[in-house]
């Protein structure tokens, strides 16, 4: 049974394009791009290949480390502030650590607890110069990142490892 049909055009380096036409699958994969076929739907997934993210996620920890400096003030003035600190300071944690795996993934390097530890110790620092509370709460906040993104990861390597026990 046949769920669907889907004409593709992708462009190559150098090549002009390539045309991709009648393919019926329940899942097409081209460089990164994830197409799911459904009865009378087509939902599309993007998924940055390592080395884009890398450079998404470092820019974003930059700019997040930058506003968090030039706004520490601010985000010392009251209690809720100091919690959004130490908020913004588990999101350099989190942007740190993808930059990180996605280095140690491109240069074919092993990811290890060391990431991980080395990540938190610059948020921490980093929460640190705001105020005494951040360290706290971008701690908390930081473990329940890492848990959730462990959850995500070992969902998402079940449903991969199910998909390729089938064929």
């Amino acid at each position: 049974m046949t769920i669907g049909t889907i004409i593709l055009i992708f462009p190559q380096t150098n090549r002009g394009t390539r045309i991709i036409a009648g393919k019926s699958c329940s899942q097409f994969n081209a460089q990164g791009l994830f197409f799911h076929l459904r009865p009378k739907s087509i939902s599309f997934c993007l998924m940055a290949a390592p080395g884009s993210s890398m450079l998404y996620s470092c820019l974003l920890f930059v700019a997040t480390l930058s506003l968090q400096e030039m706004y520490r003030a601010k985000l010392a003035s009251s209690e809720l502030f100091t919690i959004l600190g130490g908020f913004t300071s588990s999101f350099i944690f989190l942007m740190l650590l993808t930059f990180i795996g996605n280095y140690q993934e491109t240069c074919g390097i092993r990811t290890g607890w060391g990431a991980v530890i080395f990540a938190e110790a610059v948020a921490l620092i980093a929460a640190s110069t705001v105020h005494r509370v951040c360290i706290t709460t971008c701690f908390l906040f930081s473990a329940g990142l890492l848990y959730e993104i462990s959850k995500l990861s070992g969902m998402m390597l079940s449903k991969s490892e199910s998909k390729s026990k089938r064929y």
